[in-house]
């Protein structure tokens, strides 16, 4: 079995996080990505001043919700849900919305889930695991043009042919059931490098699991619809931990400044909405870093509407 080190559930830069959605002021804040509570945990206890709704789509962190709400009361409220459905919350006008991208540490660290190589468990990946079809069904059932986008583009795999080569020679086997059995598999059959920091299968655990949860696609609806749940003044305030998530992100936020989208695209003219409150991302510190190893890719970025 593959070993991995045992991760803690640390939430990051949570003092930053607080600082550009300006909790300071009170009002109603939204924690779009719950996961175990730790960034809600940090907001409610540390400015007693405001209301905090938070959901998530994982119902296995219910429990931790409901600690929350015995403990805080009516400042405290919880929707299992999908970040991307928002808008079909009865919300107030909120002052701060909050995302932290990603798998959570709780999901990671759960044996039954199949996010992690550590564990013999079937390949599952879901956020929801009531929802939508697994990882291993994924491999099973997949085109070669769907297999591609989850492993290379997903997953920004160099080795995608072979990885994809190795799916397909082992459809109906267990190797691609099961967690630890299908990262073996790739561990034995891609070019072992020295200089690598990561598991050969990391970045193909990574596609997949984006793919199998749609995670693009919902933070690509969930961020206009965010923008207009905030009341004017308001902050929207953003983690992401790789590449193709904080593109999406500073692709919108130039949007709503009025800039253009990215560097292909001419400026329009288009009318600014609201303000980029981070020139270029803040990102955690060399004692965070240090104290939690997770930290080091995030990059957090925050908008203020007008």
């Amino acid at each position: 079995m593959i070993e991995e080190k045992t991760l803690l559930h640390i939430p990051i830069m949570l003092r930053e996080a607080a600082q550009f959605l300006n909790l300071q002021y009170g009002e109603n804040f939204l924690d779009c990505t719950f996961g175990g509570g730790g960034h809600s945990r940090y907001f409610l206890e540390n400015y007693p001043n405001i209301t905090l709704f938070a959901i998530d789509r994982d119902p296995q962190v219910v429990p931790h919700a409901e600690k929350l709400r015995k403990e805080f009361g009516h400042r405290f409220q919880f929707f299992t849900c999908p970040f991307s459905t928002i808008d079909q919350l009865s919300l107030p006008p909120l002052r701060g919305i909050f995302f932290d991208f990603g798998i959570s540490t709780l999901q990671l660290d759960n044996e039954t889930r199949g996010f992690s190589f550590r564990y013999h468990t079937p390949l599952d990946m879901r956020m929801d695991p009531q929802r939508g079809m697994a990882a291993c069904e994924f491999l099973e059932t997949a085109d070669r043009r769907q297999l591609i986008e989850a492993i290379r583009d997903f997953g920004e795999e160099r080795h995608w042919r072979k990885i994809i080569t190795l799916i397909l020679s082992h459809r109906g086997s267990e190797v691609i059931q099961y967690a630890d059995t299908f990262a073996e598999c790739i561990a034995k059959n891609l070019p072992k490098k020295s200089h690598e920091k990561i598991h050969p299968a990391t970045r193909t655990f990574q596609g997949l699991r984006i793919a199998i949860n749609k995670e693009l696609e919902e933070i690509r609806t969930a961020l206009p619809k965010a923008f207009k749940q905030l009341d004017q003044g308001g902050r929207l305030v953003a983690i992401s931990f790789h590449s193709l998530e904080d593109r999406i992100v500073k692709q919108f936020f130039n949007e709503k400044a009025g800039k253009a989208i990215d560097c292909h695209e001419k400026w329009n003219g288009r009318c600014s909405v609201a303000e980029i409150l981070t020139k270029k991302p803040i990102t955690p510190t060399d004692a965070e870093i240090a104290s939690n190893h997770r930290s080091r890719s995030a990059k957090l970025r925050a908008l203020e509407k007008f």
